[in-house]
């Protein structure tokens, strides 16, 4: 019996136009972003992918499925050699994925167009080692968090525009009590905030920031550490002067901007609008801290007060809404105690043996 004839699947064929090449590699990269959007991946998180392919195409001149480990070696090792580290993971991080892409849907299309068989190149002798590290960020004081939100109530009584400024207080020390981000506070509805639930009231956070990029995650928010206080004023006492006293509308943003919409009602507040408030009255009542604290900052803060303050660290991370205790760690690390903890215990023990030695 003779052998059958097996075929090297790297033998080339005869290869397609420049053009249908081209068309195809639209098609790809369209079916790309597809797959992303269809696991539930965030349009940003897709939209950097897409940027740093985009990147290594322009540099490389050629559709990325022609890229080889030497390639990779050379942009990583010198286009990149500089780059930041987040720079560098978050490219390799999408290369990466992109080619696991490929190998999945196209690969017998690729060969059969150009005779190249896909392979990452990415491996490991060239992929870029260690991972984006949190950055360190000391919150301010109880004292001068204090005197921030003193002086800012202060302002109110003599401010040309009370309303915008009571909004962008009562924003801002929502972040300081349940660490709400800055999208999340920005993108909440009057009927999100629900009276009747828990001891103090909560707020439906529908915004939250997904996991890996994994898009909005919901959760509640207990109204602890004062929340409620604060909320209620501004309901009762300042939301209406925004001239929208619909309170029950569907839709009703919770923090309104001056803007109208085309029927007359407050459009929602934009996140800049916010950060600024912030921003001035930083510089204003908080003058050392100008330029540095920010909303992200001021959720630190709270992360480490509620933890001085006892709560627990399971407590922190679902207050916050983090997916990984690991995070949570970021927040409140400034604050623990534990390396020197164990050094004071090691001296009472090393004190322990000494004194056993001289009795």
């Amino acid at each position: 019996m003779g052998l059958a004839v097996v075929r090297d699947l790297r033998e080339r064929r005869a290869p397609a136009s420049a053009e249908e090449i081209a068309a195809f590699e639209t098609d790809v990269l369209a079916g790309f972003v597809l797959a992303r959007a269809s696991a539930g991946l965030a349009d940003g998180t897709i939209a950097s992918d897409i940027g740093h392919l985009e990147q290594v195409r322009t540099w490389f001149g050629k559709p990325l499925w022609d890229m080889d480990p030497t390639d990779a070696d050379t942009y990583f090792g010198k286009v990149l050699r500089t780059a930041a580290k987040g720079t560098r993971l978050a490219r390799a991080q999408a290369l990466t994925t992109f080619f696991a892409f490929l190998e999945l849907r196209h690969q017998v299309e690729i060969h059969a167009l150009t005779g190249r068989v896909v392979q990452c190149p990415i491996d490991e002798m060239n992929k870029p080692r260690g991972r984006k590290q949190a950055a360190l960020r000391i919150p301010p004081t109880e004292a001068e968090v204090k005197t921030l939100f003193t002086g800012w109530r202060g302002e109110l009584v003599t401010c040309r525009k009370f309303a915008p400024t009571a909004r962008n207080y009562v924003a801002a020390k929502l972040m300081s009590e349940v660490g709400l981000r800055v999208n999340e506070a920005r993108n909440l509805d009057l009927a999100d905030v629900k009276w009747n639930l828990g001891r103090f009231g909560k707020l439906h956070v529908r915004v939250g920031k997904g996991a890996r990029g994994s898009g909005p995650r919901e959760r509640m928010v207990p109204l602890i550490n004062g929340a409620d206080r604060t909320l209620r004023w501004f309901v009762e006492d300042v939301w209406g002067h925004f001239d929208d006293a619909d309170h029950t509308r569907p839709g009703a943003p919770l923090f309104p901007s001056e803007r109208k919409n085309a029927d007359g009602t407050c459009k929602r507040i934009g996140d800049d609008a916010l950060r600024g408030g912030l921003a001035d009255a930083t510089a204003a009542h908080l003058p050392s801290w100008a330029d540095t604290l920010t909303p992200h900052v001021m959720r630190h803060y709270c992360a480490s007060q509620l933890y001085l303050s006892g709560l627990d660290l399971i407590s922190v991370q679902e207050l916050l809404g983090h997916a990984w205790i690991a995070s949570t760690l970021n927040y409140v690390h400034v604050h623990r105690t534990r390396i020197e903890d164990a050094w004071i215990a090691g001296q009472q023990r090393a004190a322990g043996r000494l004194g056993g030695l001289l009795s």
